[in-house]
């Protein structure tokens, strides 16, 4: 059984800066990292399967940014030794972990996000 790392002091109060945030934020909130992880969490896990699920994303960029999410140890890249080979991948559990958090994302976006408005008109709701 894997344990949770320790939170850091940044969690307890919303202070100006937190680095534990800014990273976390710079991580998940990177190009095209969102959609990836939510498509992780819908169930793709065949590269080809994610990148259906993005449209617009690039083999190149999905490979990069899944990459950086294995470094991250939020996703696991397994490798079936197979002809031909198949590779897979999973979130970790620091990765599932994000599942509320994206989440908390889509409802946000559900309620403020209108796609189909002027950036003006977006603007004049504030």
């Amino acid at each position: 059984m894997t344990t949770k790392p320790k939170a850091t002091s940044c969690a307890d109060d919303i202070t100006p800066f937190c680095p534990a945030y800014h990273h976390a934020v710079e991580l998940i909130g990177g190009r095209w990292t969102g959609v990836i992880l939510r498509a992780l969490l819908g169930g793709a896990n065949r590269f080809s399967d994610i990148g259906a699920a993005v449209p617009g994303l690039s083999d190149r960029l999905l490979s990069e940014r899944l990459k950086r999410l294995e470094a991250e140890r939020i996703v696991i890249r397994v490798v079936h030794p197979e002809t031909p080979v198949r590779v897979e991948y999973g979130l970790t559990e620091k990765g599932r972990a994000l599942a509320d958090v994206v989440d908390a994302i889509s409802a946000w976006a559900e309620t403020w996000v209108r796609l189909d408005e002027s950036p003006e008109r977006r603007d004049s709701r504030r």
